[in-house]
């Protein structure tokens, strides 16, 4: 096993290469990297670590994240270069490649813009420096709630990653511990960042198995968890951690006129594989929902299966049984749904031991069907009848709603309702997303506060 990628532990004081490692394999099964898993022990001295660690004054932390970021999409990192990582995600996790590209784009973006995108969250009135000649007349001063952040990672998307880079700008000290699914894109981009400038004991890489994930979390003062419904259930009492669960996102289609929109529809249910959380993953229709069903399904019906790293990849590839297991998910809950052209299956075997997840459209006969609320990770969308009777109460619990109506009323109906994160309205896809923009509110939000500040 001398060829496979070894994955280091970041800990403060440089790679540490653990006895316990775990094998990551590709999409067919066949091993790709070695991923340090660190105990307890080396949990708990990493993260006082960085609480004694000082944090970097605010304009070498921006300097030195925007040099993070093109060290990220460019250089050459531990030995591999940008394409030799975006491949290696690709055969990885099974997005394709395409949507790696665009990843490592955004994740280095992200990077660049951190300390503009983290400033957004500052109020209007409020100063982020006690030395702003405004506290000597009284202000309110933006300040940190903490000074440790910890970040249970996805593996789903690479650029799940964009997100915790504020935190590194708001001036926090991070440690990430990566989804064992995906531990390429945080390695890469921990070890961009102390290139550029951020001294180790200021953000870690703690791979680690179940047993001990919850010590990073207990050894900072804020967190953030992405998961499913289980995550959410675990942490979403504690006022410490920021949960990112399903996205549960949907398309409200309130126009006669339904085919005009259609484009936006496919795009929003296929784009970046259909994994994302914010992927539509429900189309709720006023009036008969069979005809866009239908229409639907014929369109993500032409969607080829190719493997992951061929250029014209559009669905993500699962290992086969792990594909299968997927389908049989679906059909288990699919209840008395339907699927407009006759399909009962998903799982689409490439004959190396992988298998693509193929589109699956299925009609519901009522707007708050339970089916409605599964989330899965490929393009599967659920289409549900809608009437201005039935309110928002079927929207409700949404991370995006693109609402494609004329109904003003209705429209200050969704805006006010607290249960949907971000509301786009008309022709516009339930992933766009630009930074500066709250992806699930301002991150911001959770990691500051304001104080009262007045000077002589």
């Amino acid at each position: 096993m001398a060829d496979l990628i070894d994955l280091d532990a970041l800990g403060p004081a440089g790679p540490y290469r653990a006895r316990n490692r775990e094998t990551i394999p590709d999409v067919t099964g066949r091993p790709v990297a070695e991923l340090s898993l660190v105990p307890s022990l080396f949990v708990r001295r990493g993260m006082a670590a960085l609480h004694r660690a000082d944090t970097l004054p605010a304009d070498r932390r921006a300097a030195a994240l925007a040099h993070a970021g093109q060290i990220f999409a460019t250089g050459v990192i531990d030995g591999m270069s940008r394409d030799e990582y975006e491949h290696t995600v690709t055969r990885v996790c099974g997005l394709p490649i395409s949507v790696v590209r665009a990843a490592t784009d955004a994740v280095a973006l992200a990077a660049q813009e951190a300390y503009t995108s983290a400033d957004a969250a500052r109020p209007a009135a409020a100063v982020d420096d006690w030395h702003d000649p405004l506290t000597r007349q009284g202000r309110a001063l933006w300040t940190r709630r903490g000074n440790v952040f910890a970040v249970h990672a996805a593996g789903n998307h690479p650029a799940v990653h964009s997100l915790w880079l504020e935190a590194l700008a708001l001036g926090y000290r991070v440690a990430v511990r990566p989804s064992r699914r995906e531990p390429f894109t945080p390695h890469r981009l921990i070890l961009a960042l102390r290139e550029a400038g951020f001294p180790d004991d200021s953000v870690l890489l703690l791979p680690t198995d179940h047993r001990v994930a919850d010590e990073i979390i207990d050894g900072a003062e804020l967190a953030m968890a992405y998961g499913g419904d289980d995550v959410v259930a675990r942490y979403g009492r504690d006022p410490r951690v920021l949960t990112q669960g399903p996205g549960r996102t949907k398309i409200l289609l309130d126009d006669p006129d339904w085919r005009s929109h259609l484009d936006v529809v496919v795009d929003s249910v296929s784009h970046e594989g259909g994994v994302a959380c914010v992927n539509t993953t429900a189309v709720f229709v006023a009036g008969d929902p069979a005809p866009v069903a239908a229409a639907l399904a014929e369109r993500l019906a032409t969607i080829p299966t190719l493997p992951p790293e061929d250029e014209k990849a559009v669905l993500p590839v699962r290992g086969a049984a792990a594909a299968h297991a997927v389908e049989r998910y679906l059909l288990d809950h699919a209840g008395d749904a339907r699927m407009p052209l006759g399909g009962d299956g998903v799982a689409d075997e490439l004959g190396d031991g992988s298998a693509a997840l193929r589109p699956a459209v299925l009609q519901l006969d009522r707007p708050d069907a339970p089916q409605a609320g599964i989330e899965l990770p490929f393009p599967c969308v659920w289409v549900a009848p809608w009437s201005r009777e039935d309110g928002v109460g079927p929207v409700r619990g949404s991370l995006v709603l693109t609402a494609i109506t004329a109904d003003d009323a209705l429209l200050d109906e969704l805006v006010a309702e607290p249960t949907i994160s971000n509301v786009y309205i008309g022709d516009h896809p339930t992933y766009w997303i630009r930074p500066g923009i709250p992806h699930d509110r301002y991150l911001g939000e959770f990691l500051m506060r304001t104080k009262a500040m007045i000077r002589a």
